[in-house]
């Protein structure tokens, strides 16, 4: 069994955590407050109510069953994810593995315009690409309201400086479809009731925001304290969001780009398969805190990186390797205007 780098849990009793479920359709102005809120406090939260048709969840969710009851050499004539296509167990190019396979798809406005890139991995490619246009359409222009929210909610007069770089038709989003199969019965330590499988190990994500939607399976952890992951309690329609350190940095700390990771352990039966759209600016753009976050009280704590420079610090280091200090302004650093 291969298992991510982790840090080691806490002996104490972990229940699973209740994050701050937001309800969109409620009063503007209290659905700002709350998410800024839950962004300062957790770095994640759970949203109803979203706007996103069900049916293009289901028809984007159908795909993602169909490609994954394929057979491994099906799978792999999709792959190797170079940045996209399929991938198994290996995360990533530094050695990190876990108990999952994924297939890596480019959200970019522009590249969604085609099938082509779809005829290795799926039999109807003209129904996948429909499929995943409309998936990334959908759950774009939700990210795009909730960084609107956010600017709202910080105060900040320009309120859309964080939802243009999604939008923008260079954005380097992406989309990633998760599969975790469940344990087999020759996996399972029935001597313990901690058993440990890793999906994918601990790590925070590089982008601005994260939308997951998964299939109500539990799996998903949380740490807010170095060395303690707490379950998260899943949702059957809720959309799960979180911070990622680009908005960490932008927001100069105020919000928490958390470690999190993906469980195998429970349960034994069911697989878990989740798809997460990361919302990133396009990699020439230049990343630093919001003008009006910086203030004496609170000095600016990163330099300006373009996300290219983020990315490739990023794509250079192990899941759980910290990437965002390296950007911290030093004592006594010059900060150029």
């Amino acid at each position: 069994m291969v298992v991510a780098r982790q840090s080691p849990v806490s002996s104490e009793k972990i229940s699973a955590t209740q994050l701050p479920i937001i309800d969109l359709m409620e009063e503007r102005s209290e659905v700002s407050k709350m998410v800024v809120k839950a962004c300062e406090t957790f770095g994640f939260f759970k949203l109803i109510n979203h706007g996103v048709p069900e049916d293009v969840i289901a028809k984007m969710e159908e795909q993602s069953y169909q490609f994954f009851a394929k057979s491994s050499t099906e799978k792999e004539q999709a792959g190797p994810y170079n940045p996209y296509g399929y991938g198994c167990k290996n995360i990533g190019f530094n050695g990190d593995v876990g108990e999952v396979e994924y297939l890596m798809l480019d959200a970019n406005p522009v590249s969604l315009i085609s099938h082509d890139t779809y005829q290795t991995i799926s039999n109807d490619p003209i129904t996948f690409s429909s499929a995943v246009r409309s998936y990334v359409e959908a759950v774009r222009e939700l990210a795009c309201e909730i960084l609107d929210l956010i600017a709202e909610g910080l105060g900040v007069p320009d309120t859309s400086v964080l939802s243009r770089l999604i939008r923008d038709v260079e954005s380097d989003s992406l989309l990633r479809l998760n599969h975790y199969p469940p344990l087999k019965e020759d996996h399972r330590d029935t001597n313990s009731t901690n058993t440990i499988r890793i999906g994918i190990g601990e790590h925070t994500d590089p982008q601005i925001l994260t939308i997951l939607r998964s299939n109500d399976v539990g799996g998903l952890q949380i740490s807010l304290e170095e060395g303690v992951w707490v379950p998260v309690t899943p949702h059957p329609t809720a959309f799960f969001v979180n911070v990622g350190d680009v908005l960490q940095a932008m927001t100069n700390g105020r919000f928490l780009s958390v470690k999190h990771r993906a469980m195998v352990n429970w349960p034994y039966n069911k697989s878990r398969m989740s798809m997460g759209y990361f919302g990133s600016p396009p990699l020439s753009a230049s990343i630093s805190p919001i003008p009006q976050l910086e203030t004496p009280q609170c000095p600016r704590l990163y330099r300006s990186f373009t996300w290219a420079e983020y990315k490739q610090a990023t794509y250079s280091r192990r899941l759980g390797d910290t990437r965002l200090d390296f950007f911290r302004v030093q004592p006594n650093e010059e900060i150029g205007q």
